[in-house]
């Protein structure tokens, strides 16, 4: 017997599926440790290339105002791949990776494993940092090349398309290119089925090693670190570049959503120092003009690059203004694969906000809670709070929260500071405490302070 749920014709969002081979392949390029003025479509900076991002962002939807949920890395993953505010199940922050926080995360779905009941194909290749690389099929990824280095990672397919067991991958390629590589291998492999790709490229997160000939790209004078995250992030952009072409070539780019979303923003450590070696410290990327860094609720911490691109279905040339979170990737990710969405997810579909079909806010509130800091968003304003120490701000008058209103505002704070509290209890405690690191005290000294003098 036919499936008839295969032939059934799925409407959603004034999108019409009509069978089992049309529906919507998607694409999620996660980059680490990206700043928000990193890519050249945002109009901060002009030391940049990336054309192929661009051509997406200034093509389909860039979100000026869209976020992680977490500054750092493995939260940020552990939300955008479960759909949900990763505080639910006890993944607070990377020091929770090896105490357990880990385990809400494995018991929760993630977006490979809604979609394939779905009948989509699904795979990753790049970052996972949630876990070990053996174990990232039982995730729901069944085509996996894990690789963050110029070492040897982790595959269970080959170049060519053929599958073998997981295993050492012997690619010699920069990472960033054998990534983008396999990414294409696994669109060619699928193209006649629906499917899920996460591309986690580990750019411009150091250790910083571009090959010579991407920095090459950007020659003059400049501190070294930066010619590095420029042309790591070139690299990225030569992938998207491919993947586009790849898309084209096969015909299924109308029939593709692309998400491109940084995990959260650029290390600074306070001074930008152009230190030698591609090693700890700045990672050459910049957040201009959101004010701190990774490791701050600020929006330098969590404030992203984030673009939608969707031909025909995703309104061109959009400067979309309202607040998104990476939690909506998963949710519009199950809508569009006309499956129902789940009440664990804390996210939303984003496309009729993206073709004009919903007007408003997506969100009326966002959270966040990191390691001693937390943070809400309700329309312009934004509360922070450090432990004891509280901020209020306008982000429409003061993206770079430089004027701290809190008391001119006391009962919009008192307001916040309420939701806040309400949503916090709804969580789970942090497994390694709510005291702010010494780094956090010296950020907030530095970014928020104005206590300048001890940190030179």
């Amino acid at each position: 017997m036919i499936n008839k749920f295969i032939l059934g014709c799925i409407v959603l969002g004034g999108l019409s599926y009509q069978t089992y081979a049309q529906k919507p392949n998607i694409i999620v390029i996660y980059t680490d440790d990206h700043g928000y003025a990193d890519i050249n479509a945002q109009g901060v900076l002009t030391d940049l290339k990336t054309p192929n991002i661009d051509e997406l962002a200034l093509n389909g939807a860039r979100m000026t105002d869209g976020y992680s949920t977490a500054p750092q890395c493995v939260p940020s993953r552990g939300g955008l791949l479960s759909g949900q505010y990763q505080n639910k199940f006890g993944l607070e922050s990377n020091g929770d990776y090896k105490t357990g926080g880990l385990n809400g995360f494995n018991s929760s779905l993630t977006i490979a494993e809604r979609l394939k009941p779905a009948g989509y194909a699904t795979g990753m290749a790049g970052k996972w940092h949630l876990g070990e690389g053996s174990e990232i099929t039982d995730h729901g990824f069944d085509w996996v090349f894990y690789k963050n280095s110029n070492r040897p990672g982790l595959s269970n397919f080959r170049m060519d398309g053929t599958e073998k067991d997981l295993g050492p991958e012997n690619t010699n390629a920069y990472h960033l290119d054998a990534c983008s590589d396999a990414a294409v291998t696994f669109i060619n492999k699928f193209k006649e089925q629906p499917f899920f790709f996460y591309l986690a490229y580990r750019a411009p997160h150091v250790p910083l090693d571009a090959p010579q000939h991407y920095l090459d790209r950007f020659p003059g004078e400049m501190p070294e670190r930066r010619r590095q995250a420029l042309a790591m992030l070139s690299a990225v952009d030569d992938g998207v570049g491919k993947i586009m072409q790849t898309l084209r070539d096969l015909k299924i780019e109308e029939n593709t959503l692309i998400f491109i979303i940084g995990d959260n923003g650029a290390p600074l450590k306070i001074h930008k120092l152009d230190a030698p070696g591609g090693g700890p410290g700045w990672d050459g990327s910049l957040n201009t003009p959101m004010n701190g860094e990774k490791g701050m609720l600020t929006e330098g911490g969590i404030r992203v690059p984030f673009v939608a691109y969707w031909k025909g279905r995703i309104t061109g040339g959009q400067v979309y203004a309202q607040p998104v979170i990476t939690l909506d990737v998963a949710a519009t990710a199950v809508a569009i694969a006309g499956l129902p969405k789940a009440e664990e997810l804390d996210g939303v579909n984003l496309i009729p906000f993206l073709n004009g079909q919903s007007h408003g806010a997506p969100h009326e509130t966002l959270f966040w809670r990191w390691v001693g800091q937390s943070a809400i968003r309700t329309g312009k304003w934004k509360y922070l709070r450090g432990e004891s120490r509280e901020y209020l701000f306008d982000l429409e008058a003061d993206v770079e929260e430089s004027t701290n209103l809190l008391s001119q505002y006391p009962t919009r704070a008192q307001e916040l500071r309420k939701q806040l509290d309400q949503w916090e209890a709804s969580l789970m405690e942090p497994a390694n405490g709510d005291e702010m690191s010494s780094n956090g005290q010296k950020y907030f000294d530095w970014y928020l302070d104005g206590k300048r003098e001890a940190q030179e």
